[in-house]
């Protein structure tokens, strides 16, 4: 150990002659131990809700997507698809065909985004797991039927317990529109609710799920969809994902989970960029206290400073004794704030101890640790602490 650190400790540790210089020392500890495991426990908070977020995207989208590049359906024709369908990374392979359709129930109407979804998918469609109401079924015998959004059935006042049945209205391809009677242009079909499913609200308003035939005969698609959707292996994702977008080259889009909401991942990341620069400024406001404690420090050591200096010491070992003083402090802080952060997020997790309010799709607040969170943490939490320490150190 150096000896400007020695004297750091003696004097972090060390009986001060000044009561108030031992009272700011440790309201500086006690801010930076708060600081820092507020950082920990609300970052840990946010990547608990993003995990729910994340999850519940994951059931509505595939492990990749084929789009096409431009306009809204393509035929699956390629022998590209035919290579994909035999390759053994990939578990399931379906096709989907979606539009944006009118929808009227018992005299309720409203726009919904209604996805045709093959055998395959509507096998292995994880919105299984999510019927609130009725059951998952596109299929009664040879009779399709719909699976509703929680807040659209809401908004039509649907329910599978009815007999009433669901249309579906969208306009013809073929036929010209009629200003004098519009309804005449339209296609319609009706279809009986067998279900409600319920994934988030944004979701719930706006979808519903049908047969893909169902979809191609009112849309007047024979063959076309909107999208392929294939379940691969989690650890050959990027790599299935890269040779189809070289095989089908720039006419398609293979898009992971991320790439197909973009937008509400950015937005996560941004939102939690945000907390974090939020709460390091509010360590380093709290971080002012060691600045206060260690210019009081070196006023009430000008007797050893000048001691030090007639035995020949030379300035910027001075300099380096009071900036390890001030950091240490707040090191001290960090390391008390890092076990207490650590220990009520694993509280949290293991026992829930803080519930949420209202109904919830969980009933404590989640919570994830991070290692990446941790060090985040540790580097900008030292950083204030250093910087605290350095401005007085040098004006001694």
């Amino acid at each position: 150990m150096n000896l400007p650190l020695k004297f750091a400790f003696r004097y972090l540790f060390a009986r001060k002659s000044y009561n108030v210089i031992n009272m700011i020392s440790g309201i500086g500890v006690a801010g930076m131990a708060i600081g820092t495991a507020a950082l920990i426990i609300i970052l840990s908070v946010f990547n608990g809700f993003n995990r729910l977020v994340d999850d519940s995207l994951g059931d509505l989208h595939a492990d990749l997507v084929v789009r096409p590049a431009e306009g809204k359906v393509f035929i699956p024709d390629s022998t590209v698809f035919a290579w994909a369908y035999e390759q053994p990374d990939i578990l399931s392979f379906s096709s989907v065909l979606e539009e944006q359709v009118f929808l009227s129930y018992d005299g309720q109407q409203s726009l919904a985004r209604v996805r045709g979804l093959d055998s395959v998918a509507e096998e292995e469609s994880p919105l299984q797991a999510h019927i609130v109401d009725g059951e998952w079924s596109l299929h009664k015998g040879s009779l399709p039927q719909a699976v509703v959004g929680a807040g659209l059935a809401y908004s039509l006042s649907l329910s599978p317990r009815f007999l009433t049945s669901l249309e579906i209205h969208y306009p013809s391809r073929d036929a010209d529109i009629s200003l004098s009677n519009p309804a005449a242009s339209l296609r319609s079909l009706q279809l009986h609710p067998s279900g409600i499913f319920s994934v988030n609200a944004d979701v719930d308003a706006r979808m519903a799920v049908v047969p893909i035939e169902v979809m191609r005969e009112l849309l007047e698609y024979p063959d076309e969809v909107s999208s392929i959707e294939l379940n691969v292996r989690p650890e050959a994702a990027s790599k299935v994902a890269k040779a189809l977008q070289e095989r089908l080259g720039n006419g398609f889009q293979v898009l992971d989970r991320y790439q197909q909401e973009e937008s509400v991942y950015k937005m996560m990341r941004y939102e939690k960029l945000a907390i974090y620069l939020i709460l390091v400024f509010v360590v380093l406001i709290i971080a002012f206290n060691i600045y206060s404690a260690l210019k009081m420090l070196v006023i009430e050591k000008q007797g050893d400073i000048g001691t030090l200096r007639s035995m020949g010491a030379p300035e910027p070992m001075l300099r380096r004794i009071f900036l390890w003083e001030g950091w240490l402090v707040s090191l001290l802080g960090m390391a008390i704030g890092l076990v207490l952060g650590i220990l009520v997020v694993w509280l949290q997790d293991r026992f829930g101890l803080i519930t949420m309010p209202g109904n919830f799709v969980v009933q404590a607040y989640p919570v994830v640790l991070k290692a990446t969170d941790i060090l985040w943490t540790i580097v900008g939490v030292a950083g204030i602490g250093f910087l605290m320490a350095l401005i007085p150190s040098r004006k001694l």
